[in-house]
């Protein structure tokens, strides 16, 4: 027996939560009825059927690992109803139903990592797991070391408390600004340019490069590769050790 939001997800449909959501709709049927929210089935006698799509059957079709390089100026999703510019035009070859492992702001740029694995998507992917995420980050000034430790510390938005793991300046300080290496792993909402604008010294330029692990190399702005078999090795260790 499994739960049905994974069996949706393992099959590409769509993240856990999204396939929660589609269960929640009425828009998934077990067996000619509808279904609800965590129920278990049995993937080889009952009947799984989901709107606009038909039946959904077991399948070992080969599933996708990609890591992209996210210009500024992309929306981190694949479709987009007022048509502005997304990620999937990044990634035309590939031709099967993938989504992308959390988010990167429009103004962002930097690694973005997509699946059709929709059971691991959702381990890295949730708000609790906890997955470290390496940034370059450009502010305004020069942040005082004292208030670099406060960011260390831990510092109240309206959210609630947030923290950096870790937080090093590099070398190429200028007159008018400051770059760090930093590494987050809540996965809160612009929560980066929130912690430096509280802190009086706005972000001007944000790249991820790493993601419990597996950095971005020398892909270049709008480029994109296939995870190896090492990466996607040590995503799935990281997502097996939050899902216990």
């Amino acid at each position: 027996m499994i739960r049905l939001n994974k069996f949706l997800a393992i099959h590409g449909v769509g993240s856990r939560r999204y396939c929660e959501s589609l269960i929640q709709e009425g828009k998934v049927l077990v067996n000619g009825e509808a279904a609800c929210l965590g129920m278990k089935i049995d993937p080889r006698h009952d009947q799984i059927f989901l709107a606009d799509q038909g039946k959904i059957t077991p399948k070992n079709s080969k599933l996708h690992y990609i890591m992209l390089y996210k210009p500024t100026g992309y929306l981190t999703t694949m479709a987009d109803p007022l048509e502005r510019q997304t990620i999937r035009e990044l990634i035309p070859e590939i031709p099967d139903r993938i989504y992308p492992i959390g988010r990167l702001d429009y103004q962002s740029e930097g690694l973005i990592l997509l699946t059709s694995d929709g059971n691991l998507a959702y381990r890295i992917s949730h708000p609790s797991s906890g997955v470290p995420k390496t940034y370059l980050v450009k502010v305004k000034g020069h942040p005082s070391p004292q208030l670099r430790n406060r960011l260390v510390q831990g510092i109240k938005l309206k959210d609630g408390w947030s923290s950096l793991d870790e937080i090093r300046e590099m070398k190429s300080r200028t007159l008018a600004n400051t770059w760090f290496r930093l590494v987050i792993h809540s996965g809160k909402n612009h929560i980066i340019r929130r912690m430096f604008m509280a802190i009086g010294h706005p972000v001007v330029k944000l790249k991820r490069i790493s993601i419990a692990g597996v950095g971005i190399g020398q892909l270049k702005p709008g480029q994109w590769r296939f995870l190896t078999t090492q990466e996607i090795q040590l995503l799935k260790e990281f997502g097996n050790k939050k899902e216990k």
